[in-house]
């Protein structure tokens, strides 16, 4: 009998889980949002964000009950003896996109090993009917309405590339971003801001987008997307940050990190 390689496996809960999570954000009701505000002005969460959360833990639980997870609603769970594997996710990224009914929002779902080494990562995105995944060392792909392609990334050199990227909800942070973007956007001939970095990182993977680069994301928020990214064949750049399980990043710390992605000729666009 045949038995998957464990990171086929791993990718295959990570794909029940990110469509657990985006079955529900699918259910969309904007009657039914009972949105509040968890902290700066714009940074919502919704009772959608916890309900896909809630699924997209117990899709990983009956399936590897040893592993921990941590996760943007609802922190971290351990096991009372860990496997040592990790999982990294994000019910709604995109929640203010989700709110306003603006099409890019995702679940994110991503797994590391007791190295830290990101394993599988899916990031599905029901309004756009998009499900991009990737397994380390077998490619990054994307299924939309029943058909899977392979992701290679942006196409090196060509005219007219396009740079995404976000800002933050802290309104000095902004202050600055806005004054760099000049600079950041030198060889670039447009920028976009979707509101999604699991989204945006998926975008340079499959050549929507140049570059992407953004400063002070969580893990959650990029570790499905870098992944795929990365597996795509893009340059990609993860901010060391303290672990979750540790804790997690100092507020500073987070905001200086940059995380990116692009071309390898674009790497040098972005500061240290």
């Amino acid at each position: 009998m045949n038995h998957p390689d464990p990171v086929t496996e791993l990718l295959g809960v990570a794909r029940r889980a990110a469509a657990a999570g985006a079955a529900v954000l699918a259910s969309r009701n904007g009657d039914a949002l009972e949105v509040s505000n968890k902290g700066d002005s714009g940074d919502w969460v919704t009772a959608f964000d916890v309900a896909a959360e809630n699924a997209v833990r117990n899709a990983i639980t009956a399936a590897r009950p040893q592993d921990t997870i941590t996760g943007e609603e609802h922190g971290t769970t351990r096991p009372t003896d860990p496997s040592g594997y990790r999982w990294s996710i994000d019910p709604l990224d995109g929640t203010t996109n989700f709110i306003r009914n603006i099409v890019y929002y995702a679940t994110s779902v991503a797994v590391a090993d007791p190295d830290g080494v990101w394993l599988a990562g899916v990031v599905h995105a029901p309004a756009l009917n998009r499900i991009y995944y990737a397994a380390r060392g077998q490619g990054a792909w994307l299924e939309e309405s029943g058909r899977v392609t392979r992701l290679e990334g942006p196409v090196a050199g060509r005219a007219g590339q396009i740079l995404a990227t976000g800002f933050s909800y802290d309104p000095a942070v902004r202050t600055e971003q806005a004054a760099l973007l000049g600079e950041l956007m030198d060889g670039f001939a447009d920028v976009r801001r979707l509101g999604s970095a699991a989204l945006d990182l998926c975008l340079v993977a499959d050549g929507t987008h140049d570059a992407y680069g953004e400063r002070g994301l969580n893990e959650h928020d990029f570790s499905a997307g870098a992944l795929i990214a990365e597996e795509a064949g893009c340059w990609v750049r993860r901010p060391r940050l303290t672990s979750p399980l540790d804790g997690g990043p100092a507020a500073a710390d987070r905001l200086a990190a940059w995380t990116c992605a692009g071309t390898l000729e674009l790497s040098g666009k972005f500061p240290l």
